[in-house]
């Protein structure tokens, strides 16, 4: 758990509202460039150029925020995917910042998303021009990963399938699966840590959290194509609930229940 000493009220509170607005503005103003290249731009180059520009962007809005005292992040190990080639990229998914932080440290990445947000103004322009791929329909879905994939690109699926509502971890979707298996390509798993519930689960967008808010994402084991998806799934999330059994950073709304659970006794112990 962290022990940070916290910001005073008013300036958190500017923090939070300055944050929010310098990432709108950062959103909206590449979300509208990118329309209007969109049609004009050939598919490769509009994909290379729509994910730097995203990652870039959103690398500046984790320093801004860093600069402000407002959160402190710390990246193990991500950086070194950069070059690993064709990866599908799973991790954990305590809030919405999850995406953002992953993106920002990895500039050829294809996030999976929910298809309203490509319709969305702040994010639609630019996640069509970096071809990020809509959930909404399975099977497609499926294809699309697999042949952005075969491209030399990497995926970025949540394999809880939604934020985590569930201590250590929900229960882990089969798509990821799927893809891994059609695609035959690794599943790269990141271990995402945090000492705050902002942006968890039924946390609205302006509720003030205390700051700073503490993030470590650092590198899990890499699992090669599965050969069946449901024993793929339990295998996935009993390993990310041993990993997560023994975060340093934990969210208020789970403390209890690690704490309870760090404190169970062993059945088969004498």
């Amino acid at each position: 758990m962290s022990t940070t000493r916290q910001l005073p009220a008013a300036y958190a509170a500017f923090c939070l509202w300055f944050g929010l607005a310098a990432l709108g503005v950062i959103c909206l103003s590449w979300s509208l460039v990118a329309a209007l290249l969109h049609p004009f731009i050939p598919e490769a180059r509009g994909r290379r150029l729509g994910r730097r520009a995203i990652s870039r962007g959103f690398r500046f809005y984790l320093r801004l925020i860093s600069a402000l005292g407002a959160c402190r992040f710390e990246f193990e190990g991500i950086d070194t995917l950069t070059d690993a080639g064709p990866l599908i990229l799973a991790p954990n998914h305590p809030c919405l910042l999850d995406a953002v932080m992953v993106v920002a440290q990895l500039p050829n990445v294809a996030c999976v998303m929910k298809a309203a947000l490509l319709r969305n103004i702040f994010l639609g322009g630019g996640a069509r021009l970096a071809r990020y791929i809509p959930n909404d329909r399975p099977l497609q879905m499926v294809h699309a990963a697999c042949r952005d994939l075969a491209a030399g690109g990497q995926i970025l699926l949540f394999p809880e399938g939604t934020r985590t509502v569930r201590y250590p971890v929900n229960a882990i979707i089969s798509s990821i699966a799927l893809i891994a298996k059609k695609a035959q390509i690794p599943v790269q798993t990141l271990i995402i840590e945090t000492d705050s519930a902002y942006l968890s689960k039924g946390w609205t967008l302006f509720r003030q959290p205390p700051l700073p808010i503490h993030y470590r994402i650092r590198l899990g084991r890499r699992f090669d194509p599965p050969t069946t998806s449901a024993s793929f799934a339990a295998e996935l999330e009993d390993y990310f609930a041993s990993e997560l059994a023994h975060a340093h950073l934990i969210p208020p709304q789970f403390a209890e229940s690690a704490a309870q659970a760090h404190h169970t006794p062993d059945p088969a112990a004498p």
